[in-house]
């Protein structure tokens, strides 16, 4: 270890739940090359997931600040910033991987140029497209008047109105720039001592720009690099296009104006994006609504107007169908039909055909059973519930083509299904990262790998490139090995094969998982070995809708058991709590501390426990019977805990913690 006194560079990192990403960084990190002392501080928000006991484990030499709270990101950076003992600071998110000679080029930069007090460079996301915020220009009223109408995106090339991302400046060039981001920004220490450290008035967004133009204020530059690069997966606290972020961006952006413009400028800067989130907050709830509401409500509303359609050969046949029938019966019918798909996973991806038959065929297997039992002034015909099932099947297997045909949805019916696969490694890498993907991916095609070591991988002078007789339109998801690829190599790979559709993912030595992002709009996507059976969507459908089906069983039979409970407002509260999706009848055990396992799902706090029967003391049990209730998760496994304890669900009997 370097004594303190001799520390180059401090790398800070703020952590908040994203433990696979953390490690992943902290991999490529202690791979860098031509730095002589390195100092690496992790400063975690109070995250519920692994990561604290990930770092004490797995990096040691790593300094690790523990908060009893989420601080938020300029807090906990400026606590590193303290007991940082580096001649410069690097700010660097949790979600990205750098490249193995970034921070020898950013120190370079910093010592080549005494004027310079900040450096950022290149970001790339998940998918290895370029990352526009990693050069900025100062969001004054009218910069921030095209950004926020839509100006820059519709004139990216304009001087006039590309200044936010400065746009027209090639990203592929080194240049001197307003504004750097948090994700990845290095700062002379001296010049923090001097100008101040992280404005604590910014929770989340807006520290980077305000400390930027600070640095800028104060006589030096900000110098955007393009010739190292870094991966940043966006997206991993907070979805873009969601209406929250939208709020607490933009009004980082007021508290900036009203910092660092005079007072007439505030205002107008503050009215106009005060206007600004009106737009894109309304812009962001039409896009969700148009994305993810309205085709299942226009699909749905087909469906239900085809079994109304149905109905007229009977009518030209002057075969008059009940009132009731057009009234309620054929939507119940619809009603039945549509919850068994949805509970039998239909419409989880991948769309597999034998899920809309198995479904459509229990649904009008029930509705015939209850049919039978109606009085014979409602029974207008059976034919037309076959008609009706054929009908909605049909439709589901048409609907699901066209989002795959025209919309290209994922959950669309892939007429091929099957993912291909290509895995970038050694030999011995390729069996391992093979035996972790056929067991996580129930839909492979085939797996290819191209050997380090065979034809398909050349070695240049800057790293392992690609053979140009690998055809890439041959696959869908490429897998590289962390082992055996630099970081520098990942990153030209995916920032060179040109395939819309192609996914990456980087598998980490010596971990069990291969983690990637291919979306701006969701979160991380791993691979993970041993994952729980509880976490597919199908089950955890099925366990809310247990839940409610017990919550109407308790309403309508309370009158009669009401009384033979122990504690009967606490039953009366725990039924409102697991109604209003608060609680659920069955959960996990809970364990002591913060540490909650990252392979299972977050559902809510259970009422219940896997093993009511005995009094489990110990963590290591309690983990243990955790992971077995989720890997072993159903339905069934649910209605036997619930039955066996019926009169343990107001609570009385407590498992200690």
């Amino acid at each position: 270890m370097n004594s303190e006194k001799n520390i180059a560079l401090s790398v800070i990192i703020v952590n908040y739940n994203v433990a696979f990403f953390l490690e992943q960084c902290l991999n490529s990190i202690f791979q860098s090359k031509g730095i002589e002392a390195l100092e690496v501080i992790v400063v975690d928000n109070r995250s519920s997931d692994n990561s604290i006991a990930m770092v004490k484990q797995k990096f040691p030499q790593v300094k690790l600040l523990t908060n009893d709270r989420n601080l938020g990101f300029s807090k906990a950076n400026n606590q590193g910033i303290k007991i940082a003992n580096g001649e410069f600071i690097v700010l660097l998110n949790p979600d990205t991987v750098v490249e193995e000679q970034t921070f020898e080029k950013t120190l370079k930069t910093f010592k080549d140029d005494s004027q310079i007090g900040g450096v950022g460079v290149k970001m790339v996301d998940g998918k290895g497209q370029f990352l526009p915020e990693s050069k900025r220009g100062l969001p004054t009223p009218w910069v921030a008047f095209y950004k926020v109408f839509g100006l820059s995106a519709l004139f990216p090339r304009s001087k006039q109105f590309g200044k936010y991302h400065l746009s027209y400046l090639s990203p592929d060039k080194n240049h001197d720039v307003d504004i750097l981001s948090g994700a990845f920004m290095g700062i002379r220490k001296s010049i923090l001592n001097q100008i101040g450290l992280l404005d604590e008035t910014f929770f989340m967004y807006g520290e980077d720009i305000d400390l930027s133009y600070r640095i800028t204020k104060a006589g030096y530059k900000n110098r955007y690099l393009a010739d190292t690069a870094i991966i940043h997966y966006k997206g991993e606290s907070t979805k873009k296009s969601s209406v929250n972020y939208v709020f607490v961006f933009y009004k980082a952006m007021i508290i900036f104006a009203r910092k660092h413009f005079s007072q007439n400028h505030a205002f107008f800067f503050s009215g106009l994006v005060y206007l600004g989130i009106l737009v894109r907050a309304c812009l962001a709830l039409m896009r969700r609504f148009v994305t993810f509401y309205l085709p299942p409500l226009v699909s749905n509303a087909i469906s239900l107007a085809g079994l109304y359609a149905l109905t007229y050969p009977w009518q030209m046949n002057e075969i008059a169908f009940p009132k009731s029938a057009y009234y309620w019966m054929i939507p119940w019918y619809w009603t039945i039909w549509a919850s068994s798909n949805l509970l039998g996973g239909t419409y989880d991806p991948p769309f597999k055909t034998l899920k809309v038959f198995k479904s459509t065929f229990f649904a009008t297997f029930v509705i015939l059973v209850v049919y039978a039992l109606l009085p014979k002034t409602l029974q207008f015909s059976r034919l037309y519930i076959l008609f009706g099932a054929l009908w909605f099947a049909l439709w589901v297997l048409f609907d699901r083509l066209i989002h795959y045909l025209i919309l290209r949805r994922s959950n669309g019916w892939n007429l091929r299904r099957k993912t291909r696969f290509l895995i970038v490694a050694d030999a011995h890498e390729f069996s391992r990262i093979k035996s972790m993907v056929l067991e996580q991916v129930t839909e492979v095609a085939y797996l290819h790998g191209a050997y380090v070591s065979s034809p398909y991988v050349e070695s240049k002078a800057d790293g392992n490139v690609l053979h140009e007789t690998l055809n890439f339109e041959d696959y869908d998801e490429i897998i590289f090995s962390a082992k055996d690829l630099t970081a520098k190599t990942i990153i030209h790979w995916m920032t060179t094969i040109v395939q819309p559709n192609m996914d990456f993912k980087i598998a980490q030595p010596e971990s069990d998982f291969i983690i990637g992002s291919n979306s701006l709009e969701k979160q991380g996507e791993f691979y993970k070995m041993n994952i729980n059976n509880l976490s597919r969507p199908e089950n955890l459908r099925s366990k809310r809708f247990l839940d409610i089906i017990t919550c109407l069983m308790l309403l309508i039979s309370s009158w009669a058991i009401i009384w033979f409970f122990r504690n009967k407002r606490k039953l009366i509260a725990n039924f409102l709590e697991v109604l209003r999706s608060r609680k659920t009848w069955v959960g996990f055990f809970p364990t002591a501390g913060q540490y909650i396992d990252p392979l299972l799902p977050r559902i809510k706090t259970g009422v219940l426990h896997p093993n009511m029967n005995e009094n489990v003391t110990s963590e290591e049990l309690k983990e243990k019977l955790n992971l077995i209730y989720a890997r072993d998760y159903s339905l069934v496994q649910d209605i036997k805990i619930i039955t066996a304890s019926f009169f343990l669900l107001d609570g009385s009997i407590k498992v200690q913690k």
